[in-house]
């Protein structure tokens, strides 16, 4: 089934941003911290925040396919949208910049935020450094349409314009982490560890359907993939997480899943998106002090608050393996400075 999946994936336009697959790494200090109720649970990461280009991030995976498509359909540029400090946007621009396409970037006040710390630190900084031309909207105003009406301009002019959609997350971008369900697969065999539960964030869907597509093309089911909203609620979520897997077998030419197949947790959603929980903040500061690691606050450190709560519950078999994707995104820490100030 392997050798299917990534026959398919050949297939796809790819351009390369990532040097090596990603290591997976066993979380000792935090398991010997969290003692019995554990059960016997072995915790792994996959280090998806190490990836070189431009800070690194899960995005990365869908930008080779997306600048893929975009190269392959003859673009010189690349516009794509999301919030204020999105990691996607960072990401296209510093990808962009790699293969040498124009940025821009729409980004929308999605937040309900106007501190400096948010509004001009963190990954905002990054944008501008990597060369995107950055269009700021109101949270009111539909970025993609934006995104759209400019892709006109600069094609009236004679520009070549390739639209990528929020997060990355098309069919097309999907299919880099279908790609990485193959290398979760090739690194599970050779460390002869068998992950029951994969446990990803889901902001627009994309890690989650990726995932469970790749899996389901493996033969190894797309239900052992679980994410926990942190954008939307959580029958929106699911709805159009099914949405995306479905479309990213069609490119795959595999049969699509059921609704049943989709395991997403609203709990760790809060009051909304980009909007900090004290459950996030201490598991920020777990991963931070017994391993070093860095979470961000808006996708991961969210996630893996859903996982811990799913140990303290009993939610988990005793004894399988849990492997938790670290997504990135660690630029936004620096415009929550305010969040994690000591005593806070």
């Amino acid at each position: 089934m392997t050798e299917t999946l990534d026959l398919h994936l050949r297939r796809m336009p790819r351009v390369a941003l990532l040097d090596l697959a990603t290591p997976i790494q066993r979380l000792r200090r935090i398991e010997a911290a969290l003692g019995e109720q554990l059960n016997g649970i072995g915790l792994f990461v996959k280090r998806d925040d190490v990836m070189g280009l431009g800070g690194g991030g899960n995005k990365l995976r869908k930008l080779e396919f997306l600048l893929g498509d975009a190269i392959a359909q003859g673009a010189d540029t690349i516009i794509t949208v999301g919030g204020r400090q999105s990691n996607h946007a960072r990401l296209t621009a510093a990808a962009a910049a790699r293969y040498g396409l124009r940025c821009e970037l729409v980004l929308g006040r999605v937040v309900a935020r106007d501190d400096e710390d948010y509004t001009e630190n963190g990954n905002i900084i990054l944008d501008d450094l990597f060369g995107a031309t950055i269009h700021d909207v109101a949270g009111n105003v539909s970025t993609l349409a934006v995104a759209e009406e400019r892709a006109e301009v600069l094609r009236a002019s004679g520009r070549k314009v390739y639209v990528a959609p929020t997060g990355g997350s098309s069919s097309v971008g999907c299919l880099g982490y279908a790609a990485c369900a193959s290398e979760i697969a090739a690194q599970s065999a050779a460390q002869d560890i068998h992950f029951q539960h994969i446990i990803v964030p889901n902001g627009s869907g994309g890690m989650h359907a990726g995932l469970s597509a790749g899996f389901a093309g493996l033969g190894a089911g797309a239900a052992k993939v679980k994410s926990f909203a942190v954008l939307a609620r959580v029958e929106d979520a699911r709805r159009g997480t099914l949405e995306k897997i479905n479309a990213t077998l069609a490119l795959l030419e595999s049969p699509g899943v059921s609704p049943d197949e989709v395991n997403i947790s609203g709990a760790q959603l809060g009051e909304g998106y980009g909007i900090p929980t004290e459950a996030m903040k201490k598991a920020v500061r777990l991963m931070a002090r017994q391993e070093g690691l860095l979470l961000d606050p808006v996708y991961s450190g969210k996630a893996f608050a859903g996982l811990l709560d799913d140990i303290a519950n009993g939610a988990l078999t005793p004894g399988q393996n849990v492997l938790f994707i670290m997504s990135g995104g660690i630029p936004a820490l620096f415009a929550y400075r305010k969040e994690f100030r000591p005593g806070e």
